[in-house]
């Protein structure tokens, strides 16, 4: 016999969904549910990520802008709900592996060090949501190898860096973290209006120019690993910039649209991520020429086979890499390979394993089932539980 118990009070877009749920399982339990109705996988992993993210693993992000180096570990900030003392800022750049400029930039602005950290942790998250299916999962803790060489994987860092920090700091103008920004001020738009109706739009604006001024060149100019990276690192704000969009919002009686107004707002950053993700996917290997009329080193897409008889360069919106990656199978200084990694069955066992093959688990996974609305604002449901198939790389 299985008992019913009352969850709280849902949103009707939640009930609704309550009631979709399965509801053939076999088994029941009389436990308390955790829910109304069980999570896709995909939106799973993606809460799993956000909620189990310890504090020390944010403190080992890794952040590939900030430093001399390719990439940096990123010192604990302590939470970003605690309390702002006065100069707590100064010590937080202290921490920071910064260049002089940089560390200068950091102490005259007060919400820079923890925006920093926000936008190391938010690229991290998005690197290793994008690549939960790969052989190379953003695993970055105690193989930063990886980061000193010229791979597609490292050209995403780069672009995944730069795309968070410029989100981060446009978000933060809008937020009122950071003194010498606020709201967007595009022309066109009723800025002054939004701000009266509690509305601020993201300032993507002043992102983008404090960005440019932070990084400063890495290398010099004949470099042509520092000329990836560069190219790499605006792929990455030119993805933020196509995601900003106008949203208006209408004021008047009974929902007329007597007043509009309007402000620039930034797609989330899932949507960034993606973007990036479908360039890593496309990304062109370079080589260097150089270029005779300006006297530097160029990035060069060689020419193929059957292509034209002349390289090209390659486009605004390519990542660029130089050369090619391992397959990142077996644990080296470059990944910790896959073996126990778990896998779909249908999808990417078998790119994943790496011709291993699989282990296959069975497990009983709880979830809620049976759900009905009661009235007027309130869901029963069922704690079921049913068996599932786990599969894991073999070693």
């Amino acid at each position: 016999m299985t008992t019913r118990f009352c969850g709280r009070a849902q949103p009707y877009g939640q009930l609704v969904a309550a009631l979709r749920a399965p509801s053939g399982a076999r088994r029941c339990k009389s436990a308390p549910a955790v829910g109304i109705m069980r999570p896709a996988p995909a939106l799973a992993l993606a809460a799993l990520c956000l909620l189990a993210l310890p504090a020390a693993a944010a403190a080992a992000a890794y952040f590939g802008l900030t430093g001399r180096d390719v990439l940096t570990p990123f010192p604990g900030l302590g939470t970003a709900a605690a309390p702002a003392q006065a100069g707590a800022h100064l010590k937080q750049c202290d921490l920071l592996k910064l260049s002089r400029r940089q560390k200068q930039l950091c102490r005259r602005e007060p919400g820079l060090a923890e925006t920093l950290r926000d936008a190391a942790h938010l690229g991290l998250l998005e690197c290793q949501f994008q690549f939960r299916q790969e052989r190379w999962n953003c695993s970055l803790e105690g193989r930063t190898g990886l980061l000193q060489r010229g791979f597609k994987e490292t050209a995403f860092l780069y672009a995944v860096s730069a795309a968070a920090l410029t989100h981060a700091l446009a978000r933060a103008c809008s937020a009122g973290r950071m003194e010498r920004c606020t709201c967007d001020d595009s022309p066109g738009l009723e800025s002054r209006q939004a701000w009266q109706w509690g509305v601020c739009g993201d300032n993507l604006k002043y992102s983008t120019k404090f960005l440019s001024n932070f990084l400063g060149p890495k290398r010099g100019s004949k470099d042509l690993r520092a000329r990836a990276d560069a190219h790499n690192t605006h792929v990455g704000i030119k993805a933020v910039k196509s995601g900003l969009r106008t949203t208006c919002k209408c004021h008047g009686v009974s929902g007329s649209c007597a007043v509009r107004t309007c402000w620039k707002q930034l797609s989330p950053f899932r949507e960034t991520g993606q973007v990036l993700k479908l360039r890593y996917d496309t990304a062109v290997k370079v080589s260097s020429a150089t270029n005779e009329a300006l006297g530097r080193l160029e990035l060069w897409v060689p020419a193929k086979p059957g292509g034209p008889a002349k390289g090209l360069t390659p486009r605004p919106g390519d990542l660029v890499y130089m050369e090619d990656s391992p397959s990142f199978c077996r644990p080296s200084k470059y990944s910790p390979g896959t073996a126990g990694r778990v896998c779909s069955r249908d999808a990417s066992c078998s790119s994943l394993c790496c011709g291993r093959g699989y282990d296959t688990q069975s497990r009983m996974v709880a979830f809620s089932c049976h759900c009905q609305v009661q009235w007027c604002c309130y869901v029963e449901c069922q704690q079921c539980a049913q068996q599932e198939l786990v599969y894991t790389c073999k070693r």
